[in-house]
């Protein structure tokens, strides 16, 4: 079979290309030059890129075996995600990459600010020895104020702290047992602004924290304090920072980010009490390694039809250890689930039991859907294209959790209903120290069968004597039965009987075993393991 083809847009670290390994088509094109990239995608599977290139609608449709878009960095604006997951294409990012670097880059900028050390260089260099002019503050026992008090929020905490600054911060999700466990002092956005000598900001840009530092909160502050920006140009509203620091309302700013970049507001640039770097949050050596490394491995996973914990545009979060190895378990059930179903479905109820519940399990309803599908559709199934598929084909489906189960710790059920009315259902369950995976439930017959590659299930009249004339049949085919077993509703009643088999059933012997044993249901069933 040919290699998939990963297309790499923009210069990435060599440690990158090592991560993909020897199992892809590698190619590199120049993102930036659109009619290249266009007629590049045509046959790509994979696109890595940087912020260069925008990867929209357009290049999403001139890509019809995409099937994931991986950007080596944190922020997505080049990539048109609602496109991507329209056209079932997995969006996946880098998000703690430049974490340290940022944090770092936040130190030096409050470094910069407190002794002058940019201006005093331009100074020097220029021949100028101005000692007293460039006489700066210390850090020791200043207030530096932290808004977002995320990942790199608490590295900042971690360095600054270093120096004997007290720290505070703003944060609405942040639970006072976590800022106490970091030595935060949580406070409200308007006592952070009133009592810090230092604030850095470090928010995700969205409508609501746009411009949530401006004329008011600026006025807020000490005339004394400094502000820092190296999350995301916007946050700060520039013409009122240009104001306040113009007029002495504040002592200076760092900033990293802004609104356009290049920044097109130079009036804010040349100001004597502004330090500015361009965009350099990210640009460590180290960083660009990590989030090349970073999203190369997210894009094995993606080709391999594995979940990507860092895919964007997957409804399943954060997995707990706990809830991990039960994906794998849900999704063969989903396969089982398919096989059993012999007309159009119209809804499927992915139902949680048991001590799982305490967790998030919504990645159960992702991996149940594409177990399902991939063997229903041409397309390349994924955790991102399953749910799409199962709105086009009019499936409603739920995810219902229940902390009771009676028989095991936790038991996973797909349970739905067929376009003639009748309903269908498998259940499973991991036991033992080695988690074995085992179907424990078919259309309400209690089971208790390891799953495999191979299996048969039938369903027909409980008498003497029909175990005996399937055995025969299927050892005159030559068909080992590694494992079996039968369940019933009352003696001389309706049986189900699964069979694990080592080998596919040739054409034509299941019907010959039907017709023996005059059998209601005869079904094979494969599970890709």
């Amino acid at each position: 079979m040919a290699k998939p083809i990963v297309l790499i847009a923009e210069e990435l670290s060599p440690a990158t290309v090592d991560a993909l390994g020897p199992d892809f088509d590698v190619r590199n094109v120049d993102g930036t030059d659109r009619e290249a990239l266009l007629a590049a995608l045509g046959d790509a599977n994979a696109i890595l890129v940087r912020s260069a290139t925008k990867v929209d609608a357009e290049a999403i449709a001139a890509a019809p075996d995409l099937q994931v878009i991986a950007r080596a960095g944190v922020g997505l604006d080049n990539v048109d995600i609602k496109a991507a997951t329209n056209a079932g294409v997995m969006v996946v990012n880098a998000p703690t990459s430049n974490i340290i670097s940022a944090a770092e880059l936040t130190v030096g900028h409050i470094l910069s600010l407190a002794r002058h050390i940019p201006a005093a260089h331009s100074a020097l260099a220029q021949g100028q020895w101005k000692r007293s002019k460039y006489t700066g503050v210390e850090l020791y026992e200043k207030t530096v104020g932290i808004i977002g008090l995320g990942r790199i929020g608490a590295l900042i905490t971690a360095r600054l702290q270093a120096f004997g600054m007290n720290i505070v911060a703003f944060d609405p999700y942040v639970t006072p047992a976590r800022a106490q466990q970091l030595g935060v002092t949580l406070l409200s956005l308007d006592e952070l602004l009133e009592t810090s000598d230092f604030i850095t900001i470090h928010m995700p840009k969205t409508p609501e924290t746009t411009g949530m530092i401006s004329t008011e909160q600026l006025a807020r502050m000490k005339p004394t304090a400094f502000i820092v920006n190296v999350a995301r140009g916007g946050l700060i509203d520039e013409d009122a920072l240009l104001h306040a620091l113009s007029n002495d309302v504040i002592a200076g700013a760092g900033l990293d980010v802004f609104v356009s970049e290049p920044p097109t507001n130079v009036d804010l640039l040349a100001l004597p009490n502004v330090v500015v770097t361009p965009h350099l949050g990210a640009s460590t050596d180290e960083a660009q390694e990590k989030a090349g490394v970073s999203v190369a491995k997210s894009v094995r996973l993606a080709l391999g039809g594995e979940l990507v914990p860092d895919a964007v545009n997957v409804a399943g979060g954060v997995i707990d250890e706990y809830v991990r190895p039960g994906i794998a378990l849900v999704e063969k059930l989903g396969q089982v689930f398919a096989g059993l179903a012999d007309s159009p479905l119209t809804t499927i109820d992915v139902e949680v039991h048991g001590d799982l519940t305490e967790y998030d399990v919504s990645v159960y309803k992702l991996a149940a859907l594409k177990g399902v599908f991939s063997d229903a559709v041409q397309e390349t199934v994924s955790y991102v294209n399953a749910p799409i598929l199962a709105e086009q084909r009019g499936v409603t489906v739920r995810l219902l959790t229940d902390a009771v189960s009676d028989e095991y710790r936790n038991i996973i059920t797909i349970r739905g209903a067929l376009a003639d009315g009748r309903r269908i259902s498998v259940s499973g369950t991991l036991t033992g120290q080695k988690q074995v995976e085992k179907i424990v439930e078919i259309n309400g017959y209690d089971v208790e069968v390891p799953l495999a590659k191979h299996h048969i299930v039938m369903l027909y009249t409980d008498r003497p004597g029909i175990v005996a004339v399937y055995g025969k049949e299927f050892g005159e085919a030559g068909i080992n039965i590694a494992g079996m077993q039968i369940a019933r509703t009352a003696a001389g009643g309706t049986a189900l009987s699964v069979l694990t088999i080592d080998s596919p059933a040739p054409e034509g012997l299941l019907e010959k075993v039907r017709r023996s044993i005059d059998a209601d249901v005869m079904q094979e069933i494969d599970v890709t393991l």
